[in-house]
């Protein structure tokens, strides 16, 4: 016998609709040979990529069935093979071809794509770069 959880229709209150929805992919670290200094060329280093794709489809996937939902690990190849696709001197370029590639996909609204090298630097988290589909922080 499947049990059919009930569902609570119309009872969310209006002010309280799903006006957004997204996909992160938060902090991937990826090795990649990035960088146009001497003594990184040839000599892959740690990167961190976050990517985050505001939906068309703001409703919830049909039954729960994974067929209808964002498939996570085709986005963790995607941004994986695009930094081991070939040697990079800026983290702009990266970013850009990650950017593009994940733009090009079905139901895609907004998208942000952030790079990071979190060895630069001691005293820092991390250097990088941050690209967008909109201006701000958040997409209208």
């Amino acid at each position: 016998m499947t049990v059919v959880p009930a569902t609570l229709s119309g009872l969310v209150p209006e002010q309280l609709k799903v006006r957004s929805a997204r996909i992160v992919l938060d902090s991937l670290e990826v090795r990649a040979d990035i960088g146009f200094h001497e003594f990184e060329v040839g000599s892959p280093q740690r990167l961190l990529v976050s990517v985050e794709i505001w939906l068309d489809d703001l409703s919830a996937p049909v039954e729960d069935d994974p067929l209808h939902a964002w498939d996570y690990d085709y986005l963790r190849s995607q941004v994986q093979e695009m930094a081991l696709a070939r040697r990079f001197n800026l983290q702009e370029t990266l970013a850009h071809a990650i950017f593009d590639r994940i733009a090009a996909l079905r139901g895609v609204k907004a998208l942000r794509v952030r790079t990071s090298k979190p060895d630069v630097y001691p005293e820092a988290q991390g250097v990088g770069v941050d690209i967008a589909s909109f201006a701000g922080q958040w997409p209208d």
